[in-house]
């Protein structure tokens, strides 16, 4: 096997007309049957074109029916059991919860409308990167390294590994106590570490192919789960069970509806919006995905569209079979009994919690497979650009050691999620994880929709002949040549843009009960560290591009090279400038390349 090194440092200069006549002809390959686009001067912040982004790795091997349930997959994961008792708890009546649900599917329908737009023009894996650098352009690399902050600092997939600990607001026994076994803190960590996270990183790592079907098998368990719910519930509905009166909570739906307070309907916002997550999941893969503008329009409204149903319909046969629910939804209310649990007592009896214990472990190691997999090939793009890793950006943007899926990325993944699930008390940290994990990316889709959303607008009322009266930073949407295979309706793009200004502000607002939904820690906590690790990314960025370059008088200079499994990765250099007499006297641009300088990685 060739060594650690060999396949990220045999390299070829992407200004070989040899190597890039090579790689081109791979990715052409790779791409037969892509609808094609016309993509000139669309370039990322390391000057690499969609082309030669998308090279190297497995190639397009993902269809409509893999796409639709890495989506499935992704946006199923533990929400739909221990959500709708949060929802019920906050607005007070099945009705308002319902309608919460209700919303939650038309905001994300708008948000999946407007990434559809964006993935279609930029058909690329990596997801809100691309979309952000091809806005953003100037000043180069700043929103790369504010999206690196977020994705490798807060990246991690722990939430799901934890539900296989016992930590609210999962109430139900961990996994090893519904198997009859001794739970304690450790054991239940070594399975959330061991069990669940290691064996998605070796599995996606080194054998591909065999986690993308082990994915796929898990994402159907989690239909079928959903699907027998749903059809228990209308047997329920039918009055052949002994579910006295399974319509006592749809007469009168909305009594006991509390009054609109901001910040319990915000959270409750938050709450559904992190149980439809994932409608953009494919976006983050492109590069794997036959024929990607295609595909990504079946499989995003395919994938949300089932969600949603199977959602709403489960929703229903937990209020027919749980008759208790004006306990639960009181807010003070300590009963620890989610609707899901109530719903699995009443009909099954008492010991189906157990095997609710196991679903919803189960449906958690497929949103951790379905996480992992898109999380480590955004990775990969990010180390394409040439950002500064530790063991320098080749290794990080390679397919070690098996030239097919990026081990590299996976580990960067990794390493977050091993910290979170070692170190802190579940207990406080598995709440903040949800709330911290949601915010920042409020952060990043306002400013995408910042500018699609006014622009939007404009071109609505005053016609497409206008010029960029919106604003510079809309140039790289209003490039004619850029084709548009999928056109948002304006209404909605404008309508998520409203919703997603509401969202950013509306955590900062003091709840009723004075605490939040995570005590002890400060209720605004979560929304200040997701702010600070936008402004470390900011900082960073200055450090590196601007105030070091300054101080100690080198030119970052970057230059595209080939990897020996196809991929291209911009390498950048630091390269100090001297003077004119040191050089010879040659006259040259500053900060030109000079073999005669010592150039540093």
């Amino acid at each position: 096997m060739p060594s650690l090194w060999s396949r990220f440092t045999h390299v070829k200069s992407a200004s070989d007309p040899d190597a890039v006549e090579e790689a081109a002809s791979q990715s052409s390959a790779k791409q037969a049957g892509v609808v094609t686009l016309d993509t000139t001067e669309i370039e990322s912040p390391g000057g690499l074109s969609l082309t030669e982004g998308s090279a190297g790795g497995l190639g397009r091997h993902l269809g409509v029916v893999s796409c639709t349930l890495l989506i499935i997959g992704r946006i199923i994961g533990t929400g739909i059991f221990s959500t709708p008792s949060s929802i019920l708890s906050s607005t007070g009546s099945f009705g308002a919860s319902l309608l919460l649900w209700l919303l939650g599917f038309i905001l994300s329908f708008c948000g999946l409308f407007i990434w559809l737009e964006f993935g279609t023009m930029f058909p690329k894996s990596g997801g809100e990167k691309v979309y952000l650098e091809a806005v953003y352009t100037r000043p180069r690399y700043l929103v790369t390294i504010i999206f690196a902050a977020n994705a490798i600092l807060l990246g991690f997939t722990a939430s799901g590994c934890i539900v296989h600990m016992r930590a609210p607001p999962h109430t139900l026994p961990s996994i090893l106590v519904a198997a009859g076994k001794t739970a304690t803190t450790w054991s239940e960590r070594g399975i959330a570490l061991g069990g669940v996270h290691l064996l998605c990183t070796v599995l996606h790592g080194f054998t591909p192919q065999t986690g993308v079907r082990i994915m796929n098998i898990l994402t159907a368990f989690k239909i079928a789960i959903l699907v027998f719910i749903v059809v228990s519930g209308w047997v329920v509905l039918s009055g052949k069970t002994n579910i006295k009166d399974p319509y006592a909570n749809f007469r009168d739906a909305f009594v006991g509806t509390q009054r609109v307070v901001i910040t319990c309907y915000a959270a409750a916002t938050f709450k559904v919006l992190d149980a439809y997550a994932g409608w953009s999941n494919v976006n983050y893969v492109l590069n794997d995905v036959r024929n990607p503008v295609r595909t990504l329009k079946i499989a995003g409204l395919l994938g949300l569209g089932i969600c949603t149903l199977l959602y709403i319909l489960a929703n229903v046969a937990y209020f027919a079979a749980a008759t208790k629910v004006r306990s639960i939804s009181k807010p003070k209310s300590k009963t620890g009994v989610t609707i899901a649990a109530l719903f699995f007592k009443n009909v099954f009896g008492t010991k189906a919690e157990r095997a609710l214990s196991v679903f919803v472990a189960l449906s958690a190691l497929g949103n951790v497979f379905t996480v992992t997999f898109a999380a480590a090939r955004v990775n990969q793009e990010l180390a394409k650009e040439g950002i500064p890793l530790p063991l320098g950006n080749r290794f990080w943007a390679s397919n070690w050691p098996m030239g097919t899926s990026p081990l590299p990325g996976l580990i960067i993944h990794l390493i977050p999620s091993v910290v979170v699930i070692l170190v802190p008390p579940m207990s406080v940290a598995y709440p903040f994880i949800l709330d911290i994990g949601g915010y920042p990316m409020q952060i990043i889709s306002f400013f995408i929709v910042i500018v699609h959303s006014p622009s939007a607008l404009f071109r609505s009322i005053v016609g497409r002949g206008s010029q960029n009266a919106a604003g510079s930073s809309l140039s790289a949407l209003e490039k004619p040549h850029l084709e548009r295979p999928f056109k948002v309706w304006w209404p909605l793009a404008v309508f998520y843009f409203a919703v997603a200004v509401f969202l950013m502000i509306a955590p900062f607002l003091p709840p009723t009960n004075g605490v939040g939904g995570t005590p002890p820690l400060p209720y605004y906590l979560y929304c200040l560290v997701g702010t600070g690790v936008a402004l470390f990314g900011v900082a960073y960025w200055a450090g590196w591009r601007v105030l070091l370059p300054r101080v100690f008088g080198y030119e970052l200079v970057p230059r595209k090279e080939v990897l020996e499994d196809g991929t291209f990765v911009t390498v950048v250099r630091v390269v100090f400038l001297t003077s004119f007499a040191l050089v010879g006297g040659v006259s040259r641009r500053i900060g030109e390349p000079d073999s005669r300088l010592t150039p540093f990685l």
